[in-house]
């Protein structure tokens, strides 16, 4: 009889003694066993869930600030600011945004020209782009979502057709502001973007816009066991077979399930509480402290990238790439492939760093600098944004910004063309125009975001400099 295939009597294992008679657990080995099953499911569904939970976080969060799904559309009419938690926005575009939710029928959503942003479903997959990166080609348009099993008519001509596998939707792309004239793009977009029902085509309603800069409120899934109710909100809006049923299975596993009330009893509810907390804690180790050694752009530097592989689905050879797309949900928001494929002279590429160049985590009461070698890879702008580490959301500090860009006046480069950054509570002297407030007692972190970039950033022999630790 071969032994591996043998139970020894007692198995001393990382959850305790396991203890069996010829092979058959005990009572209480068997719920030892069930009881990790459970947090072990529980964790993964956090990791798993938070693509829906973050889409329905961000759909709830405009709900609140006015912006009705199917109704509303939300716009940053002077730029995002920190008042607003929402994961790793920029503070140099016009943000659009809305909610669409299909089970009523299908949505007509009219895009404005000269913009570019994705569409993605209730799982945080992409469905398709508008404008430039779309069907428009840039020139504006209009859009037919159709939900899932849909069977009624669908007009044949007039539209771009997009169907989704689920009914919640997300809606968000980014208006270009030419020479500094915010305005403009703002009166732009008023002037073209809409959203109603198919069945209000005729006569579609006067269009609501929300100016949600400066409002206070949330767009970032719970960390907590809410998280868990969370998902089932998502769970019971969308058909049963929206999700994979690998994924079906975890979430009814831990009693998320279609058409049945989520009610754990005190046990599995604290058990829920303990994986989520795991749950939370290793997202932000895969986040902050990746080990895949894929994630960083050079050997000798401390800067990393959202998009593991270079994939925007999180794939590379029949891989689906786990702790990548852990990476970057809890991180950011909006999936489109040219977030994660931009090519030289388009799109845009995000590098993150939250150490200095000795590897040390940045301190908010501490100051550094960092120096962009000349010339930069960026054809229309670069920028730095700061986020907060807890949040991920801008860094709330006197600057409403939260970061620089080098279309901004007052910043100056170095006689060589490089530019040198300043980051800390208060700014260098002389450095005023070049500096970013960080806070103390907050951890933080930045993007790099190149709007434009060159070939010199895609074969690396551009490398931007590390942080360097000034006090």
């Amino acid at each position: 009889m071969p032994e591996s295939i043998l139970t020894p009597d007692e198995v001393k294992s990382r959850i305790g003694m396991l203890k069996f008679t010829d092979g058959v657990p005990d009572r209480e080995t068997s719920q030892r066993l069930y009881d990790n099953l459970d947090f072990s499911r529980g964790v993964e569904a956090f990791l798993k869930g938070m693509p829906a939970t973050s889409r329905y976080a961000m759909c709830k969060g405009f709900e609140e600030a006015g912006i009705k799904p199917n109704q509303g559309i939300g716009i940053t009419e002077n730029l995002m600011d920190a008042r607003t938690l929402f994961l790793t926005p920029n503070s140099t575009t016009v943000y659009v945004f809305a909610c669409m939710d299909l089970k009523d029928g299908p949505i007509v959503v009219e895009v404005a020209p000269n913009v570019l942003g994705p569409v993605d479903d209730a799982y945080f997959r992409y469905v398709t782009d508008f404008g430039f990166g779309g069907p428009d080609g840039g020139k504006g348009g209009k859009y037919l979502f159709v939900p899932p099993r849909y069977n009624g008519n669908i007009p044949a001509d007039g539209y771009h057709v997009q169907k989704t596998p689920t009914n919640g939707n997300l809606i968000i792309y980014r208006a270009f502001v030419r020479d500094g004239d915010v305005a403009a793009a703002v009166r732009s977009v008023k002037a073209s973007a809409r959203i109603y029902p198919l069945s209000a085509a005729a006569n579609p309603p006067a269009q609501e816009f929300v100016n949600t800069s400066g409002k206070q409120f949330n767009t970032i899934h719970a960390n907590d066991f809410r998280f868990y109710e969370e998902l089932n909100a998502v769970v019971q809006n969308e058909p049963a077979d929206a999700f994979d049923p690998e994924t079906v299975g975890l979430f009814a596993a831990i009693g998320i399930k279609k058409g049945k009330p989520f009610a754990p009893d005190a046990r599995m509810k604290a058990i829920l509480t303990d994986a989520v907390a795991v749950g939370n804690a290793t997202a932000r180790a895969i986040l902050f402290d990746s080990r895949d050694p894929r994630a960083k752009f050079y050997p000798d530097r401390q800067w990393y990238t959202g998009f593991i592989g270079g994939r925007y689905d999180f794939t590379e050879n029949g891989e689906r790439m786990l702790d990548a797309r852990v990476l970057f949900h809890y991180y950011a928001t909006g999936i489109t492939p040219l977030m994660a494929a931009a090519k030289p002279g388009s799109g845009s590429a995000y590098a993150i760093a939250a150490r200095d160049s000795l590897g040390r985590y940045f301190d908010g009461g501490k100051t550094y600098k960092i120096t962009l070698p000349a010339p930069i890879p960026a054809k229309d702008f670069w920028s730095f944004a700061v986020y907060d580490n807890q949040t991920r959301s801008m860094l709330e500090t006197d600057q409403a910004l939260a970061g620089i860009d080098s279309n901004q006046p007052t910043m100056k480069k170095n006689p060589d063309g490089s530019a040198t950054i300043w980051f800390g509570p208060k700014a260098p002297g002389g450095q005023e125009g070049n500096w970013v407030q960080t806070t103390p007692g907050k951890g933080w972190n930045t993007l790099l975001r190149l709007y434009g970039p060159l070939e010199p950033w895609f074969d690396k022999t551009w490398k931007p400099g590390d942080f360097e630790l000034v006090d």
